[in-house]
């Protein structure tokens, strides 16, 4: 467990479902706070967030302020930084398990907001990741951070967790990769000095980092 002044950071479970989707959605918009843009702020929580601590082959960490309580009276849960071992096997548990749910809940018949309109068409068709992407590393991540902690080493904290974690349990590729919005230049140049780099074939918004270049630079 990493400790700061008030800060820890510990395995992520379902029980942490609600502040994944509340972080989720605070940063969901380059970074910025994504509340006035849905009706249903839920929403990109159940796609880019919930359903690592849901499915199979998934894994994930939280940031939490210990010196903050939450409704129930534990540290408050202020970033995340989650993911699978096996991307292809995540995809298919769910397609399986997990978006035909959300689509029964959410039609696209329901959106006002373009924002909205978008996550319920993306749980709708629900696009599986390019062959480029696998052949760098199986694994893939997301993570995010509340503003006021941004800024201060725990991405690069949450992230060397991440690796430590990986790299103990094993992935194809040794290493893992994430998208980034790119509209977000400060996501960009924060994974470019941990080590991670263009994959070459993929989105070009699409980044990777192989265990054996991650910089573990010391806050």
């Amino acid at each position: 467990m990493v400790t700061g002044v008030n800060l820890t950071i510990r395995k992520a479970t379902d029980a942490d479902s609600s502040a994944l989707s509340r972080i989720c959605l605070l940063t969901a918009d380059a970074g910025k706070s994504a509340e006035g843009l849905h009706d249903y702020g839920e929403l990109p929580g159940l796609i880019w967030a919930v359903p690592y601590v849901k499915l199979p082959t998934t894994w994930g960490f939280v940031l939490v302020d210990e010196a903050l309580r939450d409704e129930i009276g534990q540290g408050l849960v202020v970033g995340y930084i989650v993911g699978t071992t096996d991307t292809r096997a995540f995809e298919q548990h769910a397609a399986q398990f997990w978006w035909p749910a959300q689509t029964e809940k959410y039609s696209p018949l329901l959106a006002s907001k373009p924002a909205d309109l978008r996550c319920i068409n993306m749980l709708h068709n629900m696009q599986v990741t390019p062959d480029a992407n696998l052949d760098f590393a199986d694994a893939h991540m997301h993570i995010n951070i509340l503003k006021e902690y941004q800024g201060k080493g725990w991405g690069r904290e949450l992230v060397g967790r991440a690796v430590e974690y990986l790299k103990e349990v094993g992935v194809k590729g040794d290493g893992l990769w994430l998208g980034l919005d790119p509209r977000n230049t400060i996501a960009r140049k924060f994974y470019e000095k941990l080590g991670f780099e263009r994959i070459w074939g993929a989105d070009e918004n699409h980044m990777g980092l192989k265990f054996a270049n991650w910089k573990n630079i010391h806050r």
